[in-house]
């Protein structure tokens, strides 16, 4: 614990003097499609960087694309990565009720070819842009954006790693032996009661059955949407079991940067 506190305070140390000196971080706003849906994305990058570098996707929770997403883009950007925050709702779209998040997810989640479809666009939009080195991409996910990636991961999605933070581990399409290519990084609250300890363990089974390069981190006492400090408003206004944990949020963050500079090379 001692050292995992250490590690964690100098690379938050280490973050910060990078975030000063990424004067060139920008974002914008940018348009994608696949079929007829019009998709709207958020792409972080630092403009004042030279060559081409690794990308990773951001997919938002089920609240939609919203400014969450795109802060972790932008830290992402930080880093010296491109970003890109998608949209798996289409429009741009948000909800502002748990019901109605609840059924844009859900429409998603029960078709999963319209899900795949999304993702996919969003990742061959990212592989097209200048500054990106396509053979280096990775994806993370928050609450639903968490079971995305994860999915895509099952499906043999060609990225290098995929980190799930407080996602769904439940799954109706398993990972076949040998076909995840992706490194995996998840990290839930084991007070989380939207996943129980019976999820985790079949998760856990599951991956190491398929032969998957997987770890798996569990926070004691932390709840659902732990990375989110708009979690406690959420929790009092809806009367959702979520709560914000900044502790948990800046070690998972932290070994979110050890991850991706393994995964890359960089």
């Amino acid at each position: 614990m001692l050292f995992r506190t250490l590690v964690t305070s100098c690379l938050i140390v280490m973050v910060c003097a990078v975030s000063i000196a990424c004067a060139g971080v920008t974002g914008q706003e940018v348009e994608y499609r696949t079929g007829g849906t019009i998709l709207k994305g958020y792409l972080a990058q630092d403009t004042a960087l030279k060559g081409k570098r690794p990308a990773v996707l951001v997919v938002h929770e089920w609240w939609g694309h919203n400014n969450y997403a795109r802060s972790r883009a932008k830290k992402l950007a930080e880093l010296g990565y491109v970003a890109l925050a998608v949209d798996m709702f289409g429009d741009g779209k948000t909800a502002q009720h748990p019901d109605e998040a609840g059924k844009f997810a859900g429409e998603v989640m029960k078709n999963k070819a319209v899900g795949e479809a999304r993702f996919n666009a969003a990742l061959e939009f990212i592989k097209k842009q200048p500054a990106v080195d396509p053979a280096n991409i990775a994806a993370i996910g928050y609450c639903f954006g968490g079971g995305v990636v994860l999915h895509m991961a099952r499906q043999g999605a060609d990225l290098k790693g995929v980190a799930s933070y407080h996602g769904s581990l439940a799954t109706d399409a398993p990972a076949k032996k040998g076909a995840v290519k992706a490194r995996i990084l998840v990290f839930n609250g084991e007070a989380d009661k939207m996943i129980p300890a019976s999820q985790v363990a079949a998760f856990k089974e599951e991956m190491t059955k398929a032969g998957a390069q997987f770890r798996y981190v569990g926070y004691p006492g932390v709840l659902h949407s732990f990375t989110n400090p708009d979690a406690d408003d959420y929790a009092v206004k809806f009367k959702l079991p979520v709560a914000y944990d900044a502790q948990a949020d800046r070690d998972s963050w932290a070994q979110s940067i050890l991850f991706f500079k393994e995964i890359f090379g960089r």
